[in-house]
């Protein structure tokens, strides 16, 4: 008998503990028509890349890339595909090459520096513009 007394005051115990720290539990916060509500932080909208150029370079550095190049043929021609040949035989390490529309840029990204070698043999042909960073 003395068993079941315990056991009973026990779950009643239990009960009322776990009544107690139900009712202590935060609610949602209520808006009356005297309170106003809390607009000392706002958010600031981050303005939409307008060009193909700005969203490609924001795709690039979206992707935290340690290093970004934009190549331009010295010559503002076209990017052949001799040229793409080069470009990824000298850059084994870019992950992503984005073409910008109009053929005559490639943005690159990647997270392993191009050897100084093959730098200078694409900069002899191309403008390289090192946008890491910035």
């Amino acid at each position: 008998m003395r068993r079941h007394s315990q056991l009973t005051c026990a779950i009643i115990l239990t009960v009322g503990v776990a009544a107690l720290l139900a009712g202590c539990r935060r609610g949602a916060p209520s808006t009356t028509a005297d309170e106003t509500p809390d607009t000392t932080t706002t958010t600031r909208s981050v303005p939409t890349p307008t060009t193909e150029f700005e969203q490609k370079l924001k795709f690039a550095r979206d992707a935290r890339f340690t290093h970004i190049w934009v190549f331009t043929r010295k010559d503002g021609a076209v990017f052949t595909k001799e040229d793409t040949e080069i470009l990824h035989t000298n850059a084994q390490n870019v992950v992503d090459w984005l073409k910008v529309g109009d053929m005559k840029q490639f943005i690159a990204g990647s997270n392993f520096p191009i050897d100084p070698p093959q730098m200078a043999l694409l900069q002899k042909r191309y403008k390289i513009e090192d946008l890491s960073g910035k």
